[in-house]
């Protein structure tokens, strides 16, 4: 979509706009990935619902740069390339909420259920093995 295009869109109209991009990129998983990625999605823009401008303009900056990544590991149709997702540096984990770290190792444990994985005690400690 054109940038004229979306200068012209509303606060409320980006966000969803971005937000059925996102679902409709998730087509594109396996599908015991996309029912996570899914609720994860949903879950996440209703958090931020009242959200103060900065909040929502690093969180819109970042769902974007998430949805650009999934578009680059899908390709163009829309079929899995390798693997989906990228490592966190652990600059930006040092950069989390505490509420932010809990949710991400919830995500964690649960991607690493669905792949099968055993989760370990240094899976739970959050120790790296």
């Amino acid at each position: 979509m054109s940038k004229i295009i979306m200068n012209q869109l509303t606060h409320p109209q980006r966000v969803r706009l971005l937000y059925k991009t996102i679902l409709r990129l998730h087509r594109g998983m396996p599908a015991e990935l996309r029912a996570l990625g899914d609720n994860y999605v949903r879950d996440e823009f209703r958090r931020h619902i009242k959200c103060n401008p900065m909040e929502a303009q690093l969180f819109m900056t970042e769902w974007a740069r998430y949805a650009s990544t999934i578009t680059q590991q899908l390709g163009l149709r829309g079929k899995p390339r390798g693997e989906l997702g990228e490592q966190m540096d652990p600059q930006s984990v040092e950069m989390l909420k505490d509420d932010q770290v809990v949710q991400l190792y919830e995500l964690m444990l649960a991607a690493k259920a669905l792949e099968g994985d055993t989760i370990t005690p240094d899976d739970v400690r959050g120790r790296n093995k």
